[in-house]
């Protein structure tokens, strides 16, 4: 495997849009059900077994978190496995907001979800 890819936060949307990637969380539980990416899967770093990612050869595994460093260690882990994940999204969860894009989050307050709409 030849490192890995930083995607952009709008290259991962267009891909999920797309159907041709999956994007694997690998923030905290309590993080995961907080705010999230619709569609996203959550494994987290903490118990990560590489053995159980998707990899299924018909969408291209993408790895995200709240900022980007967690997601680089978890595609190592996984390299290191042989589990071809080779590309998380630069900036994670942050630089997804940033861009505007749209999440799943939780009220803290009330518990109410709020969606900020699919693309």
């Amino acid at each position: 495997m030849n490192g890995l890819e930083d995607l952009t936060p709008k290259q991962v949307a267009e891909g999920l849009k797309a159907g041709t990637m999956i994007l694997i969380d690998v923030r905290e539980p309590r993080e995961f059900a907080i705010e999230r990416i619709h569609g996203t899967l959550n494994h987290p770093l903490s118990t990560l077994e590489p053995v159980v990612m998707p990899v299924d050869g018909q969408r291209r595994v993408v790895l995200s978190c709240a900022g980007g460093r967690r997601s680089a260690v978890a595609a190592i882990h996984c390299q290191d496995a042989g589990i071809n994940v080779d590309a998380h999204m630069a900036g994670g969860l942050g630089a997804w907001k940033a861009a505007g894009l749209p999440i799943i989050a939780v009220d803290p307050d009330t518990g109410e979800i709020i969606n900020t709409g699919k693309e």
